[in-house]
């Protein structure tokens, strides 16, 4: 085989293998931003539950001044969990684990730890995954696969944006 016909196969494999790994972190994408959705309803439905909002459950400080204000015999500083507030910490909640077809009745308070522990994971997985469509974008672009549609600088132009504040 000719090697300039040899080198325009291997490069257009690199380009191909690029596009399938761009192909998998979008979709990827997709199921992160799922899980990510499913978890912020499920934490919204528990605090509807639990009747409270992030701001409707007093703060340490207020449980401490209200319990300097009531007998002795109370601890001073009782703690109060944000999505709980009053609500029965041990009330039985139904939950789907991630990753499995099984229901288990575990208590009210477990379960929205367990949620409010995953959202942060789920959303460095999504800033990992957009990073990783910027640079595989970035590479396609470079090569020239692109250039009859997009050219390298307004791809290079976008990739490198960012969301921070001034």
């Amino acid at each position: 085989m000719d090697p300039t016909m040899k080198h325009f196969q291997q490069r257009l494999t690199e380009v191909e293998l690029e596009a399938e790994l761009l192909l998998l972190a979008r979709h990827q994408m997709v199921e992160n931003d799922k899980l990510r959705n499913g978890n912020r309803e499920a934490l919204t439905a528990l605090r509807k539950r639990a009747r409270t909002t992030k701001t409707s459950v007093p703060t340490p400080f207020e449980s401490v001044m209200k319990g300097i204000e009531g007998s002795r015999s109370k601890p001073l500083v009782q703690e109060v969990c944000n999505t709980c507030g009053n609500h029965d910490s041990f009330e039985p909640t139904w939950m789907m684990f991630p990753g499995t077809d099984m229901f288990a009745s575990i208590p009210f308070h477990a379960a929205h730890t367990i949620l409010e522990s995953d959202q942060p994971r789920l959303d460095f997985e999504a800033k990992k995954l957009q990073s990783i469509v910027k640079e595989k974008s970035l590479l396609i672009s470079e090569t020239g696969a692109l250039a009859d549609k997009i050219g390298p600088g307004v791809v290079r132009s976008l990739v490198t944006l960012n969301d921070k504040s001034k």
